[in-house]
């Protein structure tokens, strides 16, 4: 009888055995197979919210930087289709002369005088043809265009308003598109007042939607002028300038009254616009002459349309810049 009972006892105890050993192998399996923590689902969702959001935003930098680059090379293909028509056409005026000049010199009764002359201008042309090249960087059509900001400087009389008002639009059109990617803009007139007075002494932003504003305000803008650049050009320098920036001014007019001296003017602005031993201009100064005066106006007010050319070419050649003379202030 005590048999039976010990080996029932040595049979639980087997038993036991079995198990404990069992529960101990399942937790050995579990904590080899526990190697990250487990992540809730709320925490998944709002990583995968973050990197959506970082994808998204990168997104927009890469549409923004392309829309860039398409304005950019948009007006460079414009500005390469400008210049290309203006050669075809040096080239044909020179063919016409070549003609002229060789039928003239098969005439052995033609004048010296129409010799000499035909002589200059295949010269004249031909220089021009050679010379006209179209640089990858800081040239476009002889004008430097490495500036970062870009002041306009326009003359509102009335003279200009009520003739070359379209003209004046298309023109700033034009040199803004030359500048495709520049960093701020401003346009004052020719009396140093702003277009936009929420934004005096400081730049405008450029953008697309900027530019569309400073045209649609230019086409209504009638402020008060004396006819004179000299206000809004020490109002663009002294306001504007700093050493670190790269900055274009560009005049637009298209006469000068008789109470403003040509050399004490340029003068003046030289010693506004020089600093430092070197003397080298502060800004570049730009002018774009409008003949409103020559074709809209009688031969006893050319005077003046002459002393703002000779202004003009004198300004923009001490400060870097370029004097650009239209043939007609009509738009094109």
């Amino acid at each position: 009888m005590k048999r039976n009972r010990q080996d029932s006892s040595d049979l639980n105890i087997s038993f036991l055995d079995v198990i404990c050993c069992g529960f101990g192998a399942i937790v050995l399996l579990l904590i080899i197979a526990k190697t990250v923590q487990p992540i809730p689902l709320e925490q998944s969702d709002i990583n995968l919210n973050g990197q959506v959001a970082d994808l998204q935003t990168k997104l927009f930098e890469i549409r923004g930087k392309t829309k860039t680059f398409n304005r950019e090379l948009n007006a460079k293909h414009e500005q390469l289709s400008l210049e290309l028509e203006r050669i075809a056409i040096l080239r044909t005026e020179l063919a016409n002369l070549e003609s002229r000049y060789a039928l003239a010199s098969k005439n052995t009764s033609s004048e010296d005088k129409l010799l000499q002359q035909l002589e200059i201008a295949l010269q004249s042309l031909s220089q021009e043809i050679a010379d006209f090249t179209i640089h990858d960087n800081n040239l476009i059509g002889g004008i430097p265009v490495d500036s970062e900001y870009v002041i306009f400087v326009i003359d509102t009389s009335g003279s200009m308003f009520s003739y070359a008002w379209p003209r004046v639009m298309q023109e700033m059109e034009n040199i803004l598109a030359i500048y495709p990617n520049i960093k701020g803009v401003q346009v004052l007139n020719d009396m140093g007042d702003y277009m936009f007075p929420a934004f005096r002494g400081r730049w405008i932003p450029d953008s697309e939607s900027r530019r569309d504003a400073i045209i649609a305000r230019l086409k209504n803008w009638n402020a008060f002028s004396n006819s004179s650049p000299v206000e809004g050009i020490q109002k663009a320098i002294g306001t504007f300038y700093e050493a670190d920036k790269k900055i274009s001014i560009y005049v637009f007019g298209d006469d000068l009254l008789p109470n403003h001296s040509i050399n004490e003017v340029a003068n003046t602005i030289d010693r506004l616009n020089r600093k430092g031993i070197s003397k080298e201009p502060l800004v570049r100064i730009h002018a774009v002459g409008f003949p409103v005066i020559f074709q809209a106006a009688g031969p006893q007010y050319h005077a003046t349309a002459n002393r703002f050319a000779a202004l003009m070419r004198e300004v923009t050649h001490r400060n870097g810049g370029t004097f650009v003379g239209l043939q007609d202030y009509r738009q094109e």
